[in-house]
């Protein structure tokens, strides 16, 4: 009787560290205080492929996807061109891992969202 209260007892300490630890290693990034309208939305919708720099994230590679460089690559790109990627996803031009958050985002909050791009290439 013993012997199966502490199995049990082990059985749901390790399975409440393990789901702690799942918890806290998949927990969302918070924007830093003072971050733009278009930084908010980046990290609410961006933040988990294109990671905090825009140069990807560990998750993005979790599940062998490799999304574009907003670092160095978005410098070359024009703003209708991220515009449109965002708005309408990568399927039309041929990249079908990028998303279409136009039925989620209004047309100024893909503007604003296009501004903070630019300033993760700047950087």
């Amino acid at each position: 009787m013993r012997r199966g209260f502490v199995t049990l007892a082990l059985a749901i300490l390790g399975i409440a560290l393990f789901t702690g630890g799942l918890a806290w290693l998949l927990t969302d990034p918070r924007p830093p205080a003072g971050t733009t309208h278009g930084g908010r939305l980046y990290y609410a919708y961006c933040i988990e492929c294109h990671g905090r720099d825009g140069r990807g994230s560990w998750r993005a590679a979790l599940f062998l996807l490799r999304p574009g460089d907003l670092g160095a690559g978005a410098r070359r790109d024009t703003d209708p061109y991220l515009f449109d990627i965002i708005k309408n996803g990568g399927s039309p031009i041929g990249r079908p891992g990028m998303p279409a958050f136009g039925y989620h985002v209004s047309d100024a909050d893909i503007q604003e969202l296009v501004k903070y791009i630019r300033t993760l290439s700047a950087s």
